[in-house]
């Protein structure tokens, strides 16, 4: 059973391409949207020819990056910009974008009481009615409410957060202990209830490890940071854990080096990691580069340019091409040339995105973080995505109702932007780029599925209702983890 997390609102035009130039797309909010559906214009729109003043208008636009606007208190308009820089900045600027202002995870106040539940089917509806509750007290404050989405760590708690203790643990206790720490670094940490199950299994069930347990929470978002230290002072003293440290921070600005062995977490972290969108040429397999421009009036202009002039992309499509990986983009030739016989023909593939960021992060892991393992869990696959190889869900939430979109290309802000992972390939990419080792060498690098994961480490008794059904093997199926 698929559990992807939903929030959403209208749909604009797909990416439509014909020659290097894409389709224009109005920059409404959700606001703007909910009279105003706009739709493909043929029922095979990538045949469409491309507005004819998006060739110049570009052109001589400064190009930006995310960094280079993060002071921007409103959307810039007449600026172009790399794919994943767009959705950066779309996700994460501090003034407008998703995470500072929209995004809300769910966390029950009480833990759920599976044992006690007939069956999965109950489990749903006692879920239901606290969306619901929690949905019309937004709705009460905000006509556009704040997106509500769950994770595992939040729904399975405290047995999920304790299934990944366990596992460091183990690991800790046949490499490490007596003579060295257990230090935790966990990215992305939301409300911080992961780090409260965790260290409370290490504290009540592994009192010696405790001791010697140092816990580090890198975070990006001021407002979670906060929330994270809140999640410490409702406790009383006695129950605080005094190791630790929240670094409010992002990943990619990381400069510290850290010598010792430690266990780096990201848990549904990766999902929203900004990608790029690649196109190749049907006839000579050339990768080309999306940017997306912003014109005056705030409407989206796609737009591709041959690969070279970003090192990343260049790294990653380098890199990647040493896996043997075989692009799906890719995967129809003949179709291709069957398309070339109609007018406006497209001379590029369809979309793939591509996890730049993701990367991007394998590199940090390199550079300042030389003896870490590695957990991270994330999406493998997800319903309602953006067409395209890789393509993500994007999505917001209108007086209750969830919408996807069909482009990335929406008002920043307002749209929860999340991919899927192919945790085969960043698997390899892994092992060539922290472990210096060919893809597929090591076997100490293993990626297992959600269900295999907490079959393997979960208290599986305490998450299984009456009827033998068991919700936190159920669902996130389609969720993996890559461990190291």
């Amino acid at each position: 059973m698929h559990c992807a997390r939903r929030s959403l609102f209208n749909s604009t035009r797909r990416p439509q391409v014909s020659g290097w130039i894409a389709r224009r797309y109005k920059g409404h909010s959700a606001q703007d949207n909910k009279n105003n559906l706009v739709r493909p214009t043929s029922i095979f729109p990538f045949l469409d020819p491309p507005a004819p003043e998006a060739n110049a208008a570009h052109r001589y636009y400064p190009r930006k990056t995310a960094a280079d606007i993060t002071t921007s208190r409103s959307p810039p308009t007449r600026i172009k910009m790399l794919t994943r820089d767009f959705i950066d900045d779309s996700l994460y600027n501090p003034n407008y974008g998703y995470f500072s202002k929209q995004a809300v995870i769910f966390s029950p106040e009480t833990d759920f009481d599976f044992t006690e539940m007939r069956d999965h089917m109950e489990f749903m509806n006692v879920l239901a009615q606290m969306y619901k509750e929690l949905e019309n007290d937004a709705d009460e404050v905000d006509e556009v409410a704040r997106q509500v989405w769950h994770t595992p760590t939040e729904l399975f708690k405290p047995w999920y957060g304790y299934a990944i203790a366990k596992y460091m643990v183990s690991e800790y206790k046949l490499n490490q202990f007596p003579h060295q720490d257990l230090i935790i670094y966990e990215m992305g940490a939301g409300n911080g209830t992961l780090m409260m199950n965790i260290l409370d299994y290490i504290q009540k069930y592994e009192p010696s490890v405790y001791k010697r347990t140092q816990y580090n929470i890198i975070e990006i978002s001021g407002k979670l940071a906060e929330r994270q230290s809140e999640r410490q002072e409702v406790r009383d003293l006695t129950e605080q854990h005094t190791c630790v440290k929240i670094i409010n921070k992002s990943i990619f600005d990381w400069d510290i080096h850290v010598p010792d062995q430690c266990f780096f977490l990201g848990m549904e972290v990766i999902d929203n990691f900004a990608h790029d969108v690649i196109r190749y040429d049907t006839e000579t397999a050339q990768p080309y580069q999306g940017l997306v421009s912003i014109d005056d009036k705030g409407d989206y202009t796609e737009f591709f340019e041959p690969v070279g002039s970003d090192p990343l992309i260049a790294r990653y499509l380098a890199t990647r091409k040493q896996t043997h990986y075989k692009t799906p983009a890719l995967a129809n030739p003949m179709w291709y040339k069957l398309l070339k016989m109609l007018p406006y023909a497209p001379n590029l593939s369809k979309a793939e995105f591509i996890p730049t960021k993701l990367y991007a992060f394998l590199e940090v892991l390199k550079e300042y973080f030389p003896q870490h393992r590695l957990v991270l869990s994330d999406f493998s696959e997800l319903p309602d995505a953006v067409e395209g190889v890789d393509g993500p869900v994007v999505q917001t939430r209108y007086k209750g109702t969830m919408v996807p979109c069909s482009t990335y290309m929406v008002q920043p802000g307002w749209f929860d932007i999340f991919f899927p992972t192919n945790f085969e390939v960043l698997r390899d990419m892994y092992l060539m780029v922290c472990r210096d080792a060919r893809a597929g060498s090591d076997k100490s690098v293993k990626v297992l599925t959600h269900r295999d994961f907490c079959e393997r480490y979960g208290e599986i008794e305490r998450t299984t209702t009456r009827s033998g059904e068991n919700p936190m093997l159920m669902y996130y199926e389609n969720m993996k983890f890559l461990i190291t």
